[in-house]
């Protein structure tokens, strides 16, 4: 047996000692004495924090999510919180998804910090993720923490970190927060909660969250223009039945009709394959439902409630699935045309991350506000925010369906979106067009630009593996044409650095860095992939402009068969 299959099972046998319950002890006997490649994959790593924190398959081991993997984590961030506050009444905030476990696990993070003396404000039952960003300054607390796989398949679950000002952690805290978690031992997490520190919330919270987020959102249409639209809404079984219909209603958006079959949360998530409104398949009930009732607008979010899918009626009155960036654009340009007509667009920016479309600097330019640009994740574009207190933040989002309006949540938030979307679409009836219209106008004004996804899931040990050699390959031989175009630039964020292909001169970037490489076009293309900080993917985002929309698709299929993504 090598070295590392000894070290596995080294790893797994600390976890029969007494100091597990007796539960997890019998299963992971089960796993020594059963499937050799589950137990790999149980041990062989611990779970780290990604771009969203930490997120895992639940059950026993050091890859895995369980109370000892969460409490050793909330142990450590106790013992951080006590280094960095010291003197003061600490206070963190905890929510939780529909999924498994995820209750019971909220209460074992909210036992472990009132066993260190920290106060814990639990929600009574599900809340969606942008309510716990919004609730961590509402409450004045030091951390918020939010149990959600977002996502991911039902076997997954997850535990996002927040801090004082709503986003999530950063450098240098995260590396700070895992050393200290690092240091412990499962035996040191303390358990005993001081049960007067943990207090339940719920509806003064919500009704704070439901003002907020409705301020958030000018409202220029009548009522009598909101009650013309006809809205389908799905919220995949999650949390967003708890607050997207309370804030359309408080809105007047009186004609919202939910899809029945997918409104009682559910971890199972029963009818889709993937409850991610990313995947078109995920709001297929939606735009049945839709089409039967001559609906105008269809709208469903994952199941923490911060990613918003759109599909809106075209030219030919059919349902399109708008993407990410195409939703993006439309928030952004509205937004930003309501600031300009309100005077307010003075010390203002808005926000992108490095693999969405390149349009959102075109529109930043054209109203002469601020565009600035993070890596890949929602905790960027909050620091943005923490990082120019005397600027505006108009809105920003990313490719990956997530957009934040202002920024009374530091966090992608679907249930403003939502809104904002609703307005949107309003408006637009109101003046006998559609956002589909107002999509095309945006392309004729400014160029077309079409942008495609591409995912490979590569799952554990192995998988892993498969994706590092896919990185270092891309890197060490990058491709000389993408396209039919030559490839003049390479932006190498894991040696954050700019190359340029014809001189080899290289230019420092400006960004934290981040294993993402980026291959800028001789025609404009922009290709960036890199592998998922959450989930067991590889992703390579391809985005391509002209200014016609002819031959785009066939430039994107070029691209694919040029990487081999076919």
């Amino acid at each position: 047996m090598n070295d590392l299959s000894n070290d596995i099972l080294n790893k797994a046998q600390r976890w029969l000692a007494p100091y597990f319950d007796s539960e997890t002890q019998d299963n992971v006997t089960k796993m020594l004495h059963g499937d050799p490649e589950l137990l790999e994959d149980a041990f062989y790593k611990s779970l780290a924090f990604g771009t969203g924190g930490m997120r895992g398959i639940m059950g026993p081991g050091d890859n895995r999510i369980n109370k000892y993997t969460l409490g050793k984590a909330t142990q450590g961030l106790a013992n951080y919180m006590h280094q960095v506050f010291p003197g003061e009444e600490k206070k963190v905030v905890i929510a939780y998804d529909c999924r498994h476990n995820s209750k019971a696990l909220a209460q074992t993070v909210a036992q472990v910090f009132a066993a260190n003396d920290i106060k814990a404000y639990v929600f009574s039952d599900l809340r969606p993720t942008p309510e716990l960003s919004f609730a961590v300054r509402h409450l004045s607390c030091h951390c918020g923490i939010v149990l959600t796989a977002s996502h991911n398949p039902p076997k997954y679950n997850g535990y996002k970190v927040y801090w004082q000002d709503g986003g999530q952690l950063v450098p240098p805290q995260d590396a700070e927060i895992i050393a200290h978690i690092n240091q412990l031992d499962y035996s040191d997490i303390k358990f005993d909660a001081q049960e007067h520190l943990v207090q339940q919330i719920d509806h003064e919270v919500d009704q704070a969250f439901i003002a907020a987020s409705t301020q958030a959102v000018t409202q220029k249409t009548t009522q009598n223009q909101r009650d013309q639209l006809k809205i389908v809404f799905t919220p995949l079984h999650g949390t967003s039945i708890t607050m997207v219909p309370p804030v359309l209603e408080k809105a007047g958006f009186n004609q919202l009709s939910i899809v029945a079959a997918q409104s009682k949360p559910d971890g199972d998530f029963p009818t889709v394959v993937s409850p991610n409104p990313e995947e078109p398949e995920a709001l297929s009930m939606a735009i049945t439902q839709a089409d039967a009732q001559q609906a105008d607008l269809v709208i469903g979010t994952d199941p923490d409630c911060d990613r918003l899918g759109i599909a809106v009626r075209d030219d030919q009155g059919r349902l399109q699935l708008l993407n990410g960036n195409q939703a993006m654009i439309v928030k952004t340009h509205f937004l930003l045309e309501q600031h300009e007509q309100d005077g307010k667009l003075a010390d203002s920016f808005i926000a992108s991350t490095i693999v969405s479309t390149p349009m959102m600097r075109v529109l930043a330019d054209d109203f002469g506000v601020t565009y600035r640009e993070g890596l890949t994740g929602f905790k960027w574009i909050a620091k943005m925010v923490k990082d120019h207190p005397k600027e505006q933040f108009i809105g920003g989002g990313e490719e990956s369906f997530g957009y934040m309006v202002g920024d009374f949540v530091r966090d992608k938030d679907a249930v403003t979106a939502s809104l904002l979307i609703c307005e949107i679409a309003a408006m637009k009836k109101a003046q006998g067009t559609s956002i589909w219209a107002y999509l095309q106008e945006l392309y004729q004004k400014y160029g077309h630009f079409e942008e495609v996804l591409i995912s490979m899931v590569k799952q554990g040990r192995k998988g892993a593996e498969e994706i590092q050699d896919m990185m270092k390959t891309l890197r060490q031989n990058p491709p000389k044409t993408l396209g039919g175009s030559k490839v003049v630039t390479l932006q190498d964020y894991h040696n954050q650095q700019q190359t340029d292909l014809s001189t080899q001169k290289q230019t420092p970037l400006d960004l934290p860095q981040s294993n993402v490489l980026i291959f800028n076009t001789e025609n404009g293309g922009k290709i960036a992939c890199r592998p998922s900080g959450t989930e067991p993917k590889i992703k390579f985002y391809i985005s391509v402009r002209a200014k016609n929309a002819n031959g785009l698709m066939a430039q994107i299929q070029q691209i694919k068969s040029d990487l081999s993504l076919t």
